[in-house]
């Protein structure tokens, strides 16, 4: 595998942006690793929590190695804490995320596929709302998302959460009683995304003592009603690194039994 840490300029946030990439490489003689690499390869867009950033599941998990033997590129942004939305008040992290970075990743990478299904997004936490809000948001782009412990229900979080002031989360998201049956209630997305689809596949996974475990519940009941391919699983487990190191590969497997490999 190639690992490369890419400095570039966004247009859509006006500023410089970071990303880790893991681009599949045909080796041989590397100890321990199976490799593959083909001509054209999808991409896993894979987003990070609230308190990270694009370096975190290269620190906190061996998601290089995971992926050593798919042929599948990984690409990992910076999107700092703006719940991957066009903030009320600051950058458009959704147009970046869901239009300018697969530009770019394909226009620097040419081996990416740009086709739909060949492109998917997990995340955990933040990064799990990210990953649902794109699939049902974007189901243009990405075929498939994957949440971890995503925190889904923005509306009750910003109404009441207590890990951020509420000017934070007007400056996120505007009033806070306006979140409901907007672009930025997950809720609302999979019911528009339902209606006019294309519909993409879906795995969710959350830890029963989560403190996110109601909305992830809601979150599942919801996407089962309007008739989504939903992968659901729970098991005992918080909120931390040990699970989603464990479940991001059970995303990767259940992405490729999706494509029948």
């Amino acid at each position: 595998m190639a690992l490369m840490q890419v400095d570039f300029f966004s247009n859509v946030l006006g500023m410089c942006a970071q990303m880790d990439v893991i681009l599949p490489q045909q080796t041989s003689g590397q100890i321990g690793m199976e490799t593959k690499a083909e001509e054209t390869f999808p991409t896993l867009y894979l987003l990070h929590g609230l308190s990270d950033d694009h370096t975190i599941w290269l620190r906190r998990t061996s998601i290089e190695r995971y992926v050593s033997d798919m042929n599948l590129a990984v690409v990992m942004p910076t999107t700092h804490v703006g719940w991957y939305t066009d903030m009320a008040y600051g950058n458009r992290y959704w147009t970046y995320l869901t239009q300018e970075l697969p530009q770019v990743c394909r226009s620097f990478f040419r081996g990416m596929s740009d086709k739909r299904e060949d492109t998917f997004i997990a995340g955990l936490s933040m990064g799990g709302y990210g990953a649902f809000k794109a699939a049902l948001g974007a189901p243009e782009t990405f075929c498939a998302g994957a949440s971890l412990s995503g925190a889904l229900d923005v509306a009750e979080l910003a109404g009441g959460e207590a890990l951020r002031d509420a000017h934070y989360w007007h400056t996120v998201f505007g009033d806070a009683d306006q979140i409901k049956g907007g672009p930025n209630d997950v809720f609302h997305l999979a019911e528009q995304c339902s209606r006019s689809g294309p519909m993409p596949r879906l795995y969710q996974w959350c830890g029963t003592e989560d403190g996110l475990y109601a909305q992830n519940v809601r979150m599942r009941d919801h996407l089962q009603r309007l008739g989504y391919d939903l992968t659901y699983e729970e098991s005992p487990g918080d909120h931390q690194w040990c699970y989603w190191d464990e479940k991001i590969r059970s995303v990767l497997d259940w992405w490729k039994q999706g494509r029948g490999e």
